[in-house]
């Protein structure tokens, strides 16, 4: 693991639960943010879809955390995640601290302060290599999809919007 001691404080608890776990790699520090899928593949050298991004809605029965953990390429489809866990809203800043303990560009997909509802979206599971953020905006760790499964118990669901591409012809 990266020494602990020059990590922030958030992801040295990231790397506590890590090492816990027997988790094989190290937490990455970025030198530039990783708060944007885009922003952590540039700085990791991947594909943005190689990006396993964190969202998270307020389930409205209850006000409890649910968290997506998506392909970076993705959007997630709001509905879709509905119809499993039930009526959502908008999670702000100040929610997602209280109930999952990191700041926003920076959601890590496992050590939360309450328990979180978790859903993996699929079209992560077909990558050999993700990267997850590690509690902070320039702290990542990469995982297989097998393991962030097994660390989280997230059930697997089509959760992503169907984007339609408009095919284009070209006429010379």
């Amino acid at each position: 693991m990266t020494t602990d001691q020059l990590l922030p404080d958030s992801t040295q608890r990231v790397a506590a639960l890590l090492q816990a776990l027997g988790h094989p790699f190290p937490i990455v520090m970025l030198p530039a943010s990783g708060k944007t899928s885009a922003e952590a593949a540039a700085g990791l050298g991947c594909s943005v879809a190689e990006i396993a991004k964190s969202i998270v809605f307020r389930r409205l029965s209850d006000n409890a955390a649910v968290m997506v953990v998506a392909s970076g390429i993705n959007r997630v489809d709001e509905q879709k995640v509905a119809a499993i866990v039930g009526p959502l809203g908008k999670a702000d800043a100040k929610f997602v601290k209280e109930k999952i303990g990191y700041a926003i560009g920076g959601v890590c997909p496992i050590g939360h302060l309450e328990k979180t509802v978790m859903l993996i979206d699929q079209d992560l599971m077909q990558y050999s290599t993700i990267w997850a953020a590690a509690g902070h905006p320039h702290a990542v760790f990469s995982l297989t999809p097998a393991q962030l499964q097994a660390m989280t118990a997230a059930p697997v669901a089509a959760i992503a919007q169907n984007m339609i591409v408009a095919a284009t012809e070209v006429v010379a």
